[in-house]
């Protein structure tokens, strides 16, 4: 099995499959549609739908699973169904998720489940563990942690702190420099500074927690990490966690130029078909390009590729039929009745 990443030249990462996990909104403009929902997103109140996306990368492909529809409380009374909060259903997900059916045999050991502070959940971790896979889940700086010295000589119920009061109470645990090269048309250095700590997660177990910022703003905002392979390097870490970045990415493109936003059906089986019809939209832009997708155009470019040729292969068959016997007068007869009647 070939690098996870083959297009960053940062060195083998010690995982060959990743799981990113991210939910977007689906803009509506009333309440009045079924199953939408007042969410607080970021700079506001938001109303729409809610979907969670889980997208696998292999060898350098991004390929979008199915995505996880939310149902508020009123839709699951009016169709009887379960009520079930994000998580619920992030959870019941990875469960059952069968990796075996989209890739064939894997090792466990080489799958890394990446995801956001909103996704700081014990019981997420724990399903994540359970299936001997590894993850990088940014955490709040609320998070029950302890160092491993003090788990050990603590009972197991006391000692536990926050995580940004962790890294507060060990200054001495130097800042190491991490530098990354992102490839594309430009080619920038990016920086940062990070702080490792050997610890123990509340009700998960032994993990790695960093403490990580841009070198250019070390006033901005920190990231806790906490990674549950002990194998990995710092470097490691850094690098896979910023693989989340792809998943905003896939969400701009399709809000963008496959029309993701642009239904606006009343029930939600249309809604959610419509979504459905938009990622296997993506999925065959997306593998358009045979070669790497650090080097692929752009979803935009990949459309107007499509729309040349289809132009193209229009302006052929004009010129086919032209040349024929009679073709002139078989085009005209084309354009009349293409032509609306006075």
């Amino acid at each position: 099995m070939r690098k996870l990443l083959k297009g960053l030249q940062q060195g083998s990462l010690p995982w060959k499959i990743a799981i990113i996990i991210d939910s977007t909104i689906q803009k509506r403009a009333t309440r009045h549609t079924d199953n939408a929902q007042r969410f607080n997103h970021g700079k506001g109140f938001v109303i729409g739908h809610q979907w969670t996306n889980i997208l696998l990368i292999l060898n350098d492909r991004l390929i979008p699973l199915p995505p996880i529809p939310y149902y508020n409380k009123t839709y699951c009374l009016k169709y009887d169904l379960e009520y079930k909060t994000e998580h619920d259903l992030v959870i019941a997900h990875l469960k059952a998720l069968d990796l075996k059916a989209y890739i064939g045999p894997y090792t466990p050991e080489q799958v890394v489940v990446i995801a956001d502070s909103g996704y700081d959940d014990k019981r997420i971790a724990q399903v994540i563990c359970s299936r001997r896979w590894k993850f990088i889940i940014a955490l709040g700086k609320t998070r029950s942690v302890k160092s491993e010295n003090k788990f050990a000589n603590t009972p197991r119920s006391k000692g536990w702190s926050q995580v940004a009061e962790l890294f507060l109470n060990h200054r001495r645990i130097k800042w190491q420099t991490i530098r990354i090269m992102r490839n594309g048309p430009k080619r920038r250095r990016k920086d940062f500074r990070a702080r490792q700590i050997i610890g123990y997660l509340r009700h998960v177990g032994k993990i790695q927690l960093i403490c990580s910022e841009f070198k250019k703003r070390p006033d901005g905002r920190r990231k806790y990490l906490a990674c549950n392979d002990m194998k990995a390097t710092l470097r490691h870490i850094i690098i896979g966690y910023r693989m989340r970045w792809r998943i905003e990415i896939f969400h701009k493109e399709v809000k963008s130029y496959l029309g993701f936003e642009d239904v606006s059906a009343q029930c939600f089986v249309a809604v959610r078909a419509h979504v459905h019809w938009v990622y296997c939209a993506y999925i065959l832009l997306y593998y358009q390009s045979h070669g790497s997708a650090e080097h692929a155009p752009p979803i935009a470019e990949r459309q107007a590729k499509i729309k040349h040729i289809l132009y193209s292969k229009e302006i052929s068959r004009v010129r086919l039929l032209l040349s024929q016997f009679g073709g002139v007068k078989k085009y005209n007869k084309e354009l009349l009745a293409a032509l609306p009647t006075a």
